[in-house]
């Protein structure tokens, strides 16, 4: 059965490219763009199978009428995918105030108000599914991604409080979380003015393979939609969806290195506990 879904970041990368395959599969979509006829093509092909509406995450009072209006015409919204954003590099050091500022209230906190503006929608219609696309650095980092690692690491935080609050209501909540994928995402992202002191750090060397091309990317964008397409429209999604080899074994050495550590302050941990006299 045909259903509907909102994307924010539609004009590009995975949003794009899941706006195409829900497109090719019958359903329709609310697609959310920044810039003023992005997806001509597609709105000509579709109709008003596609609702194209202009959104920033930075602008709260934009989410919240883009939302409320998308639920208003078409009646129930089944998925929201919460997509947009965009990568900015650069070491802690090198980074600007605007630069931290902008990453942050793009990528976590226009999130947040994406989602706590769907809330009260879903829960009135009894339910839905909230797709959050995320990164394997929610769970890892890579030197000179300290800014966006902490966008990630800090909505997947907050959408694991939020399944557990909503979940009584029937809201889904799934957290995608993709390794290097074949997008445009090494186009779109932000670098910051680079300092000599980190040139020969682990950061200046993630930054010449960004630039050189050496940056291994083995995801395929279409694969990485189709498996967060098909997790939305199973019986009962995973709260967390790693894709990808590179995300797997990132993720899986990163859980047991973490894991190991805690082990070996067991004593310390239990030892910190309030002792009954």
């Amino acid at each position: 059965m045909p259903k509907t879904w909102f994307i924010t970041g539609a004009s590009s990368g995975l949003g794009l490219e899941m706006t195409q395959q829900l497109l090719d599969k019958g359903h329709r979509v609310v697609a959310t763009v920044r810039r003023v006829g992005a997806l001509t093509e597609l709105a000509q092909e579709y109709g008003d199978r596609l609702d194209i509406v202009q959104l920033d995450l930075v602008e709260p009072e934009s989410i919240d009428s883009a939302v409320k209006g998308a639920f208003r015409r078409h009646g129930r919204i089944d998925v929201i995918v919460s997509n947009a954003g965009y990568g900015l590099f650069g070491a802690a050091e090198e980074l600007t105030n605007g630069e931290i500022d902008r990453q942050i209230a793009t990528n976590l906190v226009g999130s947040i108000h994406l989602i706590r503006a769907a809330l009260p929608l879903l829960r009135r219609q009894g339910g839905g599914r909230i797709v959050q696309v995320s990164s394997e650095g929610g769970q890892i980092a890579y030197p000179g991604f300290s800014l966006y690692h902490a966008t990630k690491w800090g909505i997947e935080g907050f959408l694991e409080a939020v399944a557990q609050e909503v979940a009584p209501f029937g809201i889904d909540v799934i957290i995608a979380e993709p390794g290097p994928t074949g997008t445009n995402f090494g186009a779109n992202l932000v670098q910051a003015i680079p300092l000599d002191a980190y040139t020969e750090t682990p950061a200046g060397a993630v930054r010449r393979a960004i630039s050189d091309g050496s940056f291994e990317i083995k995801g395929d964008a279409a694969r990485t939609v189709s498996a967060m397409i098909s997790a939305a429209e199973s019986e009962k999604p995973p709260l967390r969806l790693t894709l990808g080899s590179t995300a797997y074994s990132s993720i899986s050495q990163a859980l047991s290195a973490r894991l190991s550590a805690l082990e070996a302050q067991r004593d310390v941990a239990v030892s910190a506990d309030r002792q009954e006299l």
